[in-house]
């Protein structure tokens, strides 16, 4: 009996043990970071680099200071950060926090679902197809809840701090697509052009005058 349980507990050891090995952090400082296809990892956190993770992979936190963030067709990660560059997540994502950038865009591509918000300074926004369970909160920038997308916690321009924070002399374009639903209040605390699909549902809007359309695209500036 006693033979029979060691040799139970070792089997259940060597089992677990390629699981704890995939789903190992993973730490740089200089240099970028890929998890392979239908991998598993921890945290990823580098410095200078970009991260990539491949399609079907599941990850905890992705966080870099330079360099962007690419994400494949049906990930699940933690939260998504960077300081310098954008953040790309493929269809289907599944993100469990938020995604945040300072300097860089962020698309989220169709069927993506992010538990938090979506958080940039300067750099465009698009959501197609996504459901967001935060907010939108940005300063600089174009934003697209693109057709179908369902946005839970509002959206808020802040005023920026400095006009050396703007990266165009354009006022921001603020796009709400077909069958899009923002929930919480819109607020705006810079001028910016607001476009709202007819078919589309949005909370208070604050600072901004609502231009409504139709068709598929809004109306060419």
């Amino acid at each position: 009996m006693r033979i029979r349980s060691v040799l139970a507990v070792s089997l259940a050891l060597a089992l677990a043990a390629p699981a704890a090995f995939a789903a190992q952090d993973i730490d740089k400082v200089n240099g970028s970071i890929t998890v392979d296809a239908g991998q598993e990892a921890g945290d990823l956190d580098t410095v200078n680099g970009s991260i990539r993770i491949g399609a079907g992979a599941r990850t905890g936190d992705a966080e870099t200071v330079n360099g962007s963030i690419t994400v494949a067709d049906d990930v699940q990660a933690g939260g998504l950060s960077t300081v310098n560059g954008s953040i790309k997540v493929g269809t289907n994502g599944r993100v469990s926090h938020g995604v945040e950038t300072v300097n860089g865009g962020i698309y989220v591509d169709r069927g993506g679902v992010i538990g938090g918000g979506v958080e940039t300074v300067n750099g465009a926004i698009g959501l197609v197809g996504t459901q967001v369970g935060g907010g939108i909160d940005t300063v600089n920038g174009d934003v697209t809840v693109g057709a179908d997308s369902h946005v839970k916690g509002g959206l808020h321009y802040s005023k920026p701090s400095r006009q050396l924070f703007s990266t165009s002399n354009r006022d921001p374009r603020v796009v709400i697509g077909p069958n899009a639903r923002v929930d919480g209040p819109l607020v705006f605390e810079r001028k910016v052009t607001l476009y709202v699909h007819n078919t589309a549902r949005v909370g208070a809007v604050t600072g901004a005058t609502a231009v409504s359309y139709t068709g598929a695209l809004p109306p060419a500036e």
